[in-house]
């Protein structure tokens, strides 16, 4: 019985071994060919297969021809589809209000001329008053020998001292203050201290002063600055309003 069974299971993996590999095809007997000439004729109209958008929403896309030309790459982005943000272009910085000064008249007077090139309306020179401004003076002295002794003197003291500008040369600057009253007080604490030759002098009297303000600096405006007004600050630089 044994020997009779393994002969049967033997002669049956032959004929699934023969019925598998088409052997018995001339008489009738073979699976299905899945080739791809017979899947091809078992598609129905597929001319008229259509593909929804991704999760169904939205008007139905027309599906591309089968075939390697009709291929598009998964990556390729959509016509018309809008810029990835990383790709958007910077937004452009808000206009900045810009000012510099104060100006005495004639300086005003060479700003007006360098800024009459640029946008009507871009700019103004509003007024601003200069105070005058007081100090405690020594001298002037006759010579530099003289200044250098009373130097001398002021260290030995630890009084602080400056020079006076050149219209008050030579001679030492031991405070400037902004009003007479504030100058004679300076002078009477420095009395205190042993200064005895030092007086009150008007530095600079009350003028008419100006100051530049530009109050809206766009990014086109801001690149003809350093050309147009640069040369007529006067030394003094654009900061932003206050």
């Amino acid at each position: 019985m044994l020997r009779l069974a393994v002969v049967l299971l033997l002669l049956a993996n032959a004929g699934y071994y023969a019925w598998s590999q088409g052997l018995l095809r001339g008489w009738g007997l073979a699976p299905v060919d899945e080739s791809e000439p017979q899947r091809m004729e078992q598609q129905i109209a597929p001319q008229n297969l259509r593909l929804l958008p991704q999760g169904g929403k939205g008007a139905a896309s027309s599906a591309a021809p089968a075939g390697p030309a009709s291929s598009a790459p998964a990556s390729a982005p959509a016509s018309g589809a809008a810029s990835s943000p990383a790709t958007a272009a910077a937004p452009a910085e808000p206009p900045a209000c810009l000012q510099a000064g104060v100006f005495d008249a004639r300086q005003a007077d060479a700003l007006r001329q360098a800024a009459a090139v640029l946008p009507e309306g871009s700019w103004t020179l509003e007024p601003t008053p200069i105070t005058g401004r007081w100090m405690v003076y020594m001298g002037r002295f006759p010579d530099e020998e003289a200044v250098a002794k009373k130097r001398a003197e002021l260290r030995a003291l630890k009084i602080p001292y400056d020079r006076p500008g050149a219209a008050l040369e030579p001679g030492l600057s031991l405070g400037r203050f902004s009003t007479e009253e504030a100058a004679q007080r300076g002078m009477a604490l420095l009395a205190n201290q042993g200064v005895r030759t030092a007086r009150v002098v008007q530095e600079r009297a009350d003028a008419p002063g100006f100051m530049l303000r530009l109050p809206a600096v766009n990014d086109t405006l801001r690149t003809r600055l350093d050309t147009t007004l640069q040369p007529a600050l006067a030394g003094k630089t654009l900061r932003p309003c206050a």
